[in-house]
């Protein structure tokens, strides 16, 4: 994806046993949508700050939907320990299983956790790292993700609207 594409469709299992798409949270004025799993220490590492950006952010109208596209012969990734973590960690957005990875696919994720932002008109404005410090969260000097849904929140353009993301390795098949 380039910016300003527009947000593919999907149609996903989540971990509450519903299926979701695109139009989850149609009506929130930006949405957040980011590849991640439940074994890299990269995306273990952000889980809380990512549930803490929903937080910050929800009154403002954020959206957020985890997708998971590593389940490939990975008892870690099943739908079952994705709900586990998702029950422990009492997150309060969708997390979905990309079992076959077209999603992964039609977004061009490469790393986990990989960010995608989307604005109101659900054209992406982000794309990449959550931040510079995933291994400390007191050493973070930019929050490249959180100026970016500010920017997106307020209607204008993100100044920096991508950065490489940092994490472990999407294996597509």
């Amino acid at each position: 994806m380039i910016i300003g594409d527009k947000l593919p469709a999907f149609n996903l299992k989540g971990v509450d046993g519903e299926m979701s798409n695109q139009y989850a949270y149609a009506d929130r004025y930006a949405l957040l949508v980011v590849f991640t799993n439940n074994s890299c220490p990269v995306a273990v590492a952000y889980r809380n700050r990512i549930k803490n950006m929903l937080k910050r952010y929800e009154e403002d109208n954020l959206g957020i939907i985890r997708i998971n596209s590593t389940t490939k012969n990975s008892e870690a990734e099943s739908l079952e320990e994705m709900k586990k973590m998702y029950d422990e960690l009492k997150l309060p957005h969708l997390y979905l299983m990309d079992e076959d990875q077209t999603v992964a696919k039609a977004f061009g994720a490469t790393k986990v956790p990989e960010a995608f932002l989307f604005n109101s008109k659900r054209e992406l404005v982000y794309k990449g790292a959550i931040d510079d410090s995933w291994e400390n969260e007191n050493m973070v000097t930019r929050v490249y993700l959180e100026d970016a849904i500010e920017s997106a929140l307020d209607g204008i353009d993100v100044d920096y609207p991508e950065i490489d993301p940092i994490g472990c390795d999407i294996i597509l098949s």
